[in-house]
């Protein structure tokens, strides 16, 4: 039976429910005929704002990155939660948090990005382009901290990010398969250790 939708937009709506639905299973199982039957939508609908799965597929990874840019990297920029340095390491420890409450699950592109990037170079390009988008805010928090003093200006802002994002996208996926927050733990530690402040560097 499909379920009321909370989206007045239909395509909102079939978006919505594909993410959720994906977080069970992977891109490739997920028929559009469960799709479409558990949003309560018919299938002329899904083509009217899809040219094809694939195509639903990036539609689905640019909502996921524009959302997350809004809820998780706003941390980043929210001057009321520190300097620059506190800013960073609020963002990585809600990182943590998130896993160690189980919410572990949200994170669409940790799930997707082995699978789908062999598969379809246009949800690549969306998976890439979306982390790329993460990576820059994260070297521009670098440069505020090291404006406000918070954070060694030795650093590279550029590379420091593209190295911790790839730090925390790693130890997520080790998590996956050792259902344990070590990794994302040891991941802290490090970043911690990294952005020693100025006083202690």
């Amino acid at each position: 039976m499909a379920r009321p939708s909370l989206y007045p937009d239909t395509r909102e709506h079939i978006l919505a429910t594909g993410e959720e639905l994906i977080h069970g299973r992977s891109f490739t199982a997920l028929g559009l005929t469960e799709l479409l039957s558990e949003a309560g939508v018919p299938k002329g609908s899904f083509y009217h704002y899809f040219k094809s799965k694939e195509d639903f597929g990036v539609a689905m990874l640019t909502r996921y990155f524009s959302g997350y840019r809004e809820r998780v990297g706003g941390l980043l920029t929210d001057g009321s939660v520190g300097n620059g340095r506190e800013r960073l390491l609020a963002y990585f420890q809600q990182w943590l948090d998130n896993h160690a409450r189980c919410e572990a699950q949200s994170c669409l592109a940790v799930k997707l990005a082995a699978e789908v990037s062999d598969l379809s170079e246009p949800m690549r390009v969306a998976l890439d382009e979306g982390m790329l988008a993460i990576v820059q805010r994260l070297a521009a928090c670098l440069r505020e901290g090291q404006t406000d003093g918070s954070i060694k200006p030795s650093l590279p802002p550029d590379d420091t990010a593209y190295a911790l994002y790839s730090l925390w996208l790693g130890a997520a996926l080790m998590y996956k398969t050792q259902h344990s927050l070590q990794p994302l733990q040891a991941a802290m530690i490090h970043t911690q250790g990294l952005l020693l402040p100025c006083s202690a560097a």
